[in-house]
């Protein structure tokens, strides 16, 4: 009996073991989920500040995308791929800065003199005033008898503004009848006065007034309600509803032939940059107001050809706008990592490398940015060379063949070298780090296509320089009213923006373009002669200022 009290003890005791033993597996593992969750909650508190600082620097921060400063023998660390690549690379580089340097002392020599006004206003019509004595011919005090002229002293220049004025013209036909047809109660022939050209432009406005509409809002960039209030000081009383009408039938009827003109150009291109950037619109149909549409915007790239710069109206992103607007494009096109280009199958895309620079200087930790232990930070480092190396480049090599050849020997390792540090990152999920990492490693097959050839561009900087005049405009006139008034803002900007890139005056090519009236009976050749490339064009434009220079 005792024996079976023992037996049943001891396989209390055992249970209790077992039981124990379960315990602790269960609180060792609650110890370990629960460690793991704080490492979890620290690591999303960690991305959350990372976060915060992020935005606050872009709501607050400089918006300079500048490098870091080279620290002397830091750079060191991130050579050692590129030497031992190319072992020539360092002595070239060596003797190439030497070179600069010599060219640098040869060619600054003094400092730069600070302009003139002579300089400052080379262009602008002077009108000398001549400054007499109060009195007249002035009487010598000593003897009486007077004075002579004896020269002339410069006394001071001033710049003078003459204010816009408006002014309306009206034209009447002086008639001629026969006399002797009148006499003789005989119906006359008549022969009325005509200026040779009818008046094909929508309303009362003239080919420099529309001109000057469009010029104070897609150049200018201000809205229709005040280009209203200025017409109005001018003693000019329209509304902006008329304004906008003036604007949207004749840049509809005068400006699609030329926009379809460029479009045609850009196509036959081996080159091509885009871009787009929200636009709102309110009355879309099938649309609230508050979805967002977008602009477009698509331009020729850096083959030394005239430049040919164009915007696109769109009610989405999708990438079916480029695929529909690039058709018939074989080319190289240069553009962020929006993946929506993918669908151009015709187009070898380029990655821009500032899009990859920028990513990771977002990743960069705060305080953070001379600690170069930090990924973010070295992977910085090594598209800082890029940069340092591309400008040196494009300045030191004025053929393609030649920027083909000195990318290819000078640039490819630091690529390899960067691609090699790439390979090693594995940040934390979800941090900025990660972002940047995922970003560069679904673009990796593009990032070193721009050596193939010296045409290529290396950023997508001068497409996003070509939208910001939209940007900024939008900021001041806010949205388009109707997707006629945007497929219209759309053609003006394209307007303004080529004569800008191909050096014309922007309001006289648009009046230039309204007095010419391009239609869509007119041959390329015929549109030919009035793009802003072509030099008669530029002489004409030229000639005009000139003249309104003479007038004032």
């Amino acid at each position: 009996m005792a024996q079976n009290a023992k037996d049943i003890q001891l396989r209390d005791l055992k249970d209790l073991t077992n039981e124990l033993r379960e315990t602790n597996r269960l609180l060792k593992k609650m110890l370990e989920e629960s460690q793991k969750r704080e490492e979890e909650l620290k690591q999303e508190r960690d991305n959350l500040k990372g976060q915060v600082d992020y935005l606050t620097k872009k709501l607050f921060g400089s918006s300079s995308e500048k490098g870091i400063g080279q620290i002397p023998g830091q750079m060191d660390l991130f050579n050692e791929v590129e030497a031992s690549a190319d072992p020539s690379l360092e002595e070239a580089d060596a003797k190439d800065a030497t070179e600069e340097n010599q060219e640098d002392v040869s060619k600054k020599g003094p400092r730069k003199k600070r302009s003139t006004d002579k300089e400052r206003y080379k262009g602008v019509p002077v009108e000398k005033r001549y400054l007499e004595p109060s009195e007249g011919t002035p009487v010598c005090e000593e003897c009486g008898s007077l004075m002579e002229k004896i020269g002339e002293e410069f006394v001071r220049r001033e710049l003078r503004i003459t204010p816009a004025r408006a002014k309306v013209i009206e034209y009447y036909s002086v008639n001629y009848a026969c006399k002797q047809c009148m006499d003789d109660a005989v119906s006359p022939t008549i022969v009325k006065g005509k200026d040779g050209k009818a008046h094909m432009m929508y309303g009362m406005a003239s080919a420099s007034t529309v001109a000057w509409i469009i010029y104070q809002k897609y150049c200018n960039g201000m809205p229709l309600y005040r280009i209203e209030q200025d017409l109005g000081n001018l003693g000019v009383k329209i509304g902006r509803a008329t304004l906008s009408n003036w604007v949207i039938k004749n840049g509809t009827a005068f400006f699609t032939p030329m926009y379809e003109f460029f479009h045609r150009k850009l196509l036959e291109r081996g080159f091509a940059m885009a871009d787009e950037t929200p636009v709102q619109i309110l009355h879309e149909p099938g649309r609230r107001a508050q979805t967002q549409s977008y602009m477009w915007l698509f331009r020729s790239g850096e083959d030394g050809e005239y430049p040919i710069i164009l915007y696109k109206y769109s009610e989405t992103r999708a990438g079916d706008t480029a695929v529909d607007f690039l058709d018939g494009f074989h080319g190289y096109l240069m553009c962020d990592g929006y993946s929506g280009y993918n669908k151009v199958k015709t187009a070898k895309r380029l990655a821009c490398w500032a899009h990859v620079r920028r990513y990771l200087i977002d990743a960069i930790p705060k305080g953070k940015q001379l600690d170069y232990s930090q990924p973010s930070v070295q992977g910085v480092m090594y598209i800082n060379q890029l940069f340092d190396k591309e400008d040196k480049i494009r300045k030191k090599y004025k053929t393609f063949d030649a920027i083909k050849e000195a990318r290819d020997s000078q640039e490819r390792p630091i690529i390899e070298g960067f691609l090699s540090w790439l390979d090693k990152q594995e940040p934390v999920r979800n941090s900025r780090l990660d972002k940047a990492v995922t970003y560069i490693r679904n673009r990796r097959e593009h990032l070193a296509t721009y050596l193939e050839d010296g045409r290529c561009s290396f950023s997508n900087n001068l497409s996003e320089n070509s939208i910001r005049p939209f940007v900024v405009g939008r900021k001041g006139w806010l949205f388009c009213n109707t997707p006629a008034g945007a497929e219209t803002s759309a053609m003006a900007y394209t307007m303004v923006e080529m004569a800008k890139a191909n050096g014309v005056n922007p309001y006289h090519y648009l009046t230039f373009l309204f007095e010419k009236q391009p239609n869509e009976t007119m041959s390329d050749d015929e549109l030919e002669q009035l793009a802003p490339w072509n030099d008669e064009v530029k002489a004409e434009i030229q000639k005009r200022i000139e003249e309104q220079n003479k007038q004032q």
